[in-house]
């Protein structure tokens, strides 16, 4: 069985940025219905999800029997990337980068600015819905995805470490179709010590 993440903040916490409705419906109604479709197509596929964690089933999708490996890409990528995009949510989130990430970022992109407007470039020109990732590769180097539907950044084998929604629910209540506009606002809710532990810690 897989379940969301905690939210580790009030519904109201994110304001001015992403509204409190905005928050309460995709966390408790969108990515609730996620959980729940993923948790009922995988009854009695047990030994191939036993012990594995989301994004290790994802990342070896095609291990899994036929009739369930869509659904999985879909409900399991929807509770993977949600879990990501809130954890890595903040309204008192580290400003900027430092260490090894903040290294790697220099010398994949410059700067930190070049970063941010890649990964947002990524998130506004995906046609549809999707995300924005960043990503980094086994080997530790970092590079910028942008995904459709549901789909796992995991699935080609690189870990994303941050991620824009940008589905219509993750911001039209508040931002209707400027979806350039929440993108350039949610970096101010981006928390940099949590894209750092990601960075240095996670591996699937």
């Amino acid at each position: 069985m897989f379940d969301k993440i905690q939210l580790p903040y009030a519904f109201d916490a994110l304001e001015p940025y992403i509204d409190a409705e905005t928050v309460e419906t995709h966390y408790s109604k969108h990515l609730q219905k996620y959980v729940d479709n993923l948790n009922s197509l995988i009854k009695g596929y047990e030994q191939y999800t036993e012990g594995k964690s989301l994004d290790q089933l994802l990342a070896n999708v095609n291990e899994l029997p036929e009739e369930i490996r869509q659904g999985v890409i879909d409900q399991g990528g929807g509770v993977s990337n949600h879990n990501l995009y809130f954890a890595l949510l903040s309204p008192t989130p580290k400003k900027a980068p430092e260490g090894k990430l903040l290294d790697e970022i220099h010398n994949t992109f410059g700067d930190l600015y070049t970063l941010k407007t890649e990964v947002s470039n990524a998130a506004i020109g995906q046609f549809g819905s999707g995300y924005g990732f960043l990503v980094k590769d086994k080997d530790g180097k970092l590079s910028v995805r942008n995904t459709l539907n549901q789909n796992s950044p995991a699935m080609n084998g690189v870990v994303p470490i941050l991620t824009i929604d940008v589905w219509e629910h993750a911001y039209y209540l508040k931002y209707k179709n400027l979806r350039a506009d929440y993108v350039k606002n949610i970096w101010n809710l981006i928390d940099w010590k949590k894209v750092e532990g990601l960075y240095l810690n996670y591996t699937i």
